[in-house]
């Protein structure tokens, strides 16, 4: 019996390896943030965003998905509808480098050995980490503090196709929310900066890429008999 398992676990495992089909590329959009500072638009790309990433296809529905991206986030409380932002008239900018890991999940069969043409919806989330400045404010004015990093939970929701045989397009926009409250220096997590704190110190930063992916595809013929 104890045989029988280790044949039927090899059989499923050398099937699962030659079930890799791997996809690289280049992520390519715009960044927006939500805060403290500026206005709330949700998503509203205006500084460049750059990334790479790589997706290990595991089945037709869902893909192991890794990525790097960095941008540049701004907030300008001159551009805000509300009054009392408009009056304090604050204003950042912060450089954010993101790496992300996590499952993208695919709405309809994206078998991409299938010659039919091929387009779906797909989501995304997992965790991601975003590097940036810490911030804090005197007079109105942004003053850096020290480098921070900080946990992000993205939510992504897309769009993809082949385009040729190898080549995948996709349109995609993901909201992050991270785990800290100081994208924008409006809540410094140095304790002796805690009498700098402004804004709504209970709500945390929210960041936003969205843009165009452009993925190669390549790999062995997967079997999928281990999904």
């Amino acid at each position: 019996m104890n045989r029988f398992f280790i044949v039927v676990f090899l059989i499923f495992g050398t099937c699962a390896m030659t079930a890799q089909i791997h996809e690289v590329g280049v992520f390519l959009g715009g960044s927006n943030y939500i805060g403290d500072i500026g206005k709330m638009s949700y998503i509203a790309p205006k500084e460049p965003a750059l990334g790479i990433l790589y997706k290990w296809n595991r089945s037709p529905r869902h893909s192991w998905r890794f990525s790097y991206t960095q941008s540049t986030i701004k907030g300008d409380d001159r551009q805000s509808t509300e009054p009392g932002r408009v009056q304090r008239d604050y204003r950042f900018e912060n450089d954010i480098k993101e790496v992300s890991a996590g499952l993208e999940f695919n709405f309809f069969d994206f078998n991409l050995h299938d010659e039919d043409p091929k387009f779906t919806p797909y989501v995304y989330t997992g965790v991601s980490y975003v590097h940036y400045n810490g911030l804090f404010f005197v007079g109105g004015l942004p003053k850096y503090d020290s480098t921070h990093g900080a946990v992000a939970l993205p939510m992504i929701v897309g769009l993809k196709g082949r385009l040729f045989n190898h080549l995948i397009l996709g349109f995609e926009a993901g909201a992050r929310l991270a785990f800290n409250d100081d994208l924008d220096g409006s809540n410094p997590t140095n304790k002796n900066l805690a009498a700098l704190k402004f804004g709504n110190i209970n709500s945390n930063d929210w960041y936003v890429f969205t843009g165009f992916t452009l993925t190669y595809t390549f790999g062995n013929k997967p079997c999928y008999c281990a999904e």
